[in-house]
């Protein structure tokens, strides 16, 4: 091993790796997507328990620590872990000096300013020299279009503008319902976040690796791996529905003028293509997933 202690995964021969410890979210909305991700990429638990607050994780010299969402930034700056899971929003709000390795596409959620649905307000630049409320102060300074004054509230900063205390909100948001139950309407997106993979300034060899891991998961759960069978005339309007990212391949089969087509496509788009195929011609259509994706 050289002296820099870098390590590499998976281990090899000779003088054993070093490890790699990764700071995972220890609850909240992030926690269990983050234990998927480690799972699906091969390195869940070794001795699962819910009272676990650090584990080995199987079949490479990976450690992973169960802290804080809110303290990962900090402890990945400073040396504390290697690399973390955190989202965002959480990294921008800290300012800590940290490496964005990798997004994970999980934990999707936006920083938007919100009002009661009576105000007049329609932008956020209109809320120059207003109060506003947030767990976000220096997102909130830095992103808000105008000076603004900030009340620093800690939990139901939705009820905020009900009470008294401010104009106006800055908060995230998954699916808006919270603003709706608490009569706010957003006027305003100010950062579009999700769950990342952060080193320290200067990453270590083998969090780059684990990062390229990861993103082989995240590239894999965005795809369908589709099968089908289709006679040779249909060939052409089916590719055209289905390039993939990169062409299909197309294989003879044993009956004269049919064929199979595997490609594959966006998860996303699957709902849309199903029925376009069919009208193409296409038979026998699987759908697969996709374990892990690669170049």
């Amino acid at each position: 091993m050289a002296a820099t202690g870098r390590g590499r995964l998976p281990a090899g021969a000779g003088a054993p790796a070093a490890i790699l410890r990764i700071a995972v979210p220890s609850k909240g909305r992030l926690r269990d997507p983050a234990i998927a991700l480690l799972d699906d990429a091969g390195l869940g638990p070794e001795t699962p328990g819910d009272r676990a607050l650090a584990f080995p994780c199987r079949n490479a010299p990976v450690e992973a620590l169960l802290v804080r969402a809110d303290d990962i930034p900090e402890y990945v700056q400073d040396g504390v872990v290697d690399c973390g899971i955190t989202g965002l929003d959480i990294v921008r709000e800290r300012g800590a000096r940290v490496t964005e390795l990798q997004r994970l596409g999980f934990g999707a959620c936006t920083l938007e300013v919100a009002v009661q649905e009576e105000s007049r307000v329609a932008a956020p630049g209109e809320l120059d020299g207003a109060r506003i409320a947030t767990s976000f102060p220096n997102l909130a300074r830095e992103l808000m279009p105008v000076p603004i004054e900030l009340v620093d509230v800690h939990g139901s900063v939705e009820l905020a503008p009900r009470l008294g205390l401010a104009d106006a909100i800055v908060d995230l948001v998954s699916s808006g319902s919270t603003l709706r139950t608490n009569g706010l309407r957003s006027i305003g997106v100010l950062l579009a976040s999700e769950a990342v993979l952060i080193g320290p300034p200067e990453p270590r060899d083998d969090a780059f690796q684990l990062a390229n891991v990861f993103r082989s998961v995240v590239d894999a759960r965005a795809t369908r791996y589709l099968m089908l069978n289709a006679h040779e005339s249909a060939l052409e309007a089916i590719c055209a529905l289905v390039p993939g990212s990169r062409a299909p391949s197309v294989l003879p089969l044993s009956e004269p003028g049919m064929v199979a087509v595997h490609s594959l496509v966006p998860a996303a788009d699957v709902w849309r293509l199903l029925p376009e195929l069919e009208a193409a011609g296409a038979s026998s259509i699987l759908l697969v997933p996709v374990e892990r994706m690669l170049g």
